[in-house]
């Protein structure tokens, strides 16, 4: 990390090749050092394929996420939709470089998780409620989560949902959105959506000089979403569908 000094932070492709090679070109024009991505790389009614291509011949930092695990652990008949459509489709060759990647990333002065640390299926900084609303964490609940971990920055996706959070002791949280998938349905734990509201492309950049403070901005790439809609109404996805060409999802 000491050579490198802007990061370009990724998560939640979910198949979405149309919408990673945008971010990935977004990020080539700006000249950042490195890439960093958070997992959930290949589930979805998309091209998982072609973006497991793109994702190993691209010099990055990378972890799993819980979706990268159900691929390895899952029996194909016991499996979701996205992840069963996306494990047909899968090599071996894919399947080992899922498998070489790390729960977790300890980079000094950043951590990088897909969810919490200790779970890759539990929000970081959303809480839902019985009733299906979704509410910021307090402060001490997000703390409480990274109990043992000293980095200046903690790195958390799996909301999908782009977020900057300054804890009391002035730890950051970054949740830099999703790249694929702009909103989805959940039933865990209890049912709920999560949506962005708009179409494009999400992640992050963090500029990090030694001695200067943090620097964040968010990016918003546009694609051809419509296309990647179009896509995904053609597997049988009209919920994916919606949530590609719109930002939200189960809205009609």
């Amino acid at each position: 990390m000491a050579s490198e000094k802007t990061f370009a932070v990724i998560a939640d492709i979910h198949g979405n090749l149309l919408a990673l090679d945008a971010v990935l070109a977004d990020i080539d024009r700006q000249g950042i050092d490195g890439i960093i991505n958070l997992g959930d790389h290949l589930s979805g009614p998309l091209d998982p394929f072609g973006t497991a291509e793109r994702l190993m011949q691209r010099p990055m930092m990378a972890i799993r996420g819980n979706h990268d695990r159900h691929l390895l652990t899952i029996p194909p008949d016991e499996m979701g939709p996205s992840d069963r459509f996306a494990a047909a489709r899968l090599t071996d060759g894919h399947r080992a470089w899922l498998a070489g990647l790390p729960a977790t990333l300890d980079l000094g002065d950043l951590f990088a998780c897909h969810a919490r640390p200790q779970k890759d299926d539990s929000y970081l900084l959303e809480e839902v409620q019985e009733d299906g609303t979704v509410q910021p964490r307090s402060l001490p609940e997000v703390a409480a989560s990274l109990e043992g971990i000293t980095a200046r920055v903690v790195l958390s996706a799996h909301s999908h949902c782009p977020r900057l959070l300054r804890l009391d002791d002035s730890r950051f949280v970054l949740n830099p959105g999703s790249v694929g998938c702009p909103a989805y349905q959940d039933d865990t734990p209890y049912p709920h959506r999560m949506e962005t509201g708009h179409p494009l492309a999400s992640y992050a950049v963090i500029d990090w000089t030694a001695g200067r403070d943090l620097d964040v901005a968010f990016r918003h790439v546009a694609y051809d979403h419509l296309a990647a809609s179009a896509h995904a109404a053609r597997h049988g996805r009209p919920d994916w569908a919606e949530a590609l060409r719109t930002g939200r999802i189960g809205r009609g």
